[in-house]
């Protein structure tokens, strides 16, 4: 699960600035590196991995086979990167968000209200972390390490929302699982119908559970 950005400051519902035609040959790996993000974010995200072929990443980067292949010698290497590059970014965004609540209680249920605004955006389409591992599975096996690492750190971030939200250690690990059950499901259910509706229902069902944990 990962947050694209909009136009106002944030990459567009595909995920990512649309990369630019270079007036030139991109001058160092870095820059290439980039531009070859960009296109298999926008690309990997809105139409999937296995149907996007390192082709068409060259043709929508505009840089040359060879050059993509010295960067990244194998797909299965730049997808891992693109979930790289997306992991930190939503990771970085939800965490700004929750920060932003004056009072524990605030602070998980503006996770609900950040996945709410995701939801809405144009092009949403679920989590790329787990349409990645759906089409490619254990096999690939450094795609499926930075999708276990994505849902490590969310879970670490949930987990300390809910320390300070509730009264005891038991309770705020209780409280973790519930809101990890609560993101996942409302992401999976937002990706079957785009909406924000289910981040709002399970907002309030994160309710629920806050009153039952401040005093467990």
């Amino acid at each position: 699960m990962e947050r694209t950005r909009t136009t106002a400051g944030r990459a567009p519902a595909s995920g990512v600035a649309a990369p630019k035609t270079p007036g030139r040959a991109p001058a160092t790996d870095a820059e290439v590196r980039t531009l070859l993000l960009d296109a298999a974010e926008e690309l990997f995200y809105a139409h999937g991995v296995q149907a996007v072929g390192m082709d068409r990443i060259r043709e929508r980067s505009q840089v040359p086979l060879k050059r993509l292949y010295r960067v990244f010698p194998a797909k299965e290497a730049l997808v891992a990167a693109y979930l790289e590059r997306r992991d930190d970014r939503w990771i970085g965004e939800l965490t700004t968000r929750a920060a932003g609540g004056a009072t524990p209680r605030e602070r998980v249920l503006a996770v609900f209200d950040w996945l709410a605004d995701w939801f809405g955006e144009p092009g949403f389409r679920g989590c790329a972390f787990l349409n990645a591992f759906g089409e490619l599975g254990e096999a690939a096996e450094p795609v499926a390490a930075v999708v276990r690492a994505h849902k490590a750190r969310l879970r670490a971030l949930l987990a300390g929302l809910a320390r300070d939200a509730t009264a005891s250690p038991a309770a705020a690990a209780t409280l973790t699982d519930q809101l990890l059950l609560l993101v996942e499901g409302a992401t999976t259910l937002a990706a079957l119908t785009p909406s924000p509706t289910p981040a709002h229902q399970a907002r309030t069902m994160a309710e629920t559970l806050l009153d039952g944990a401040a005093t467990s």
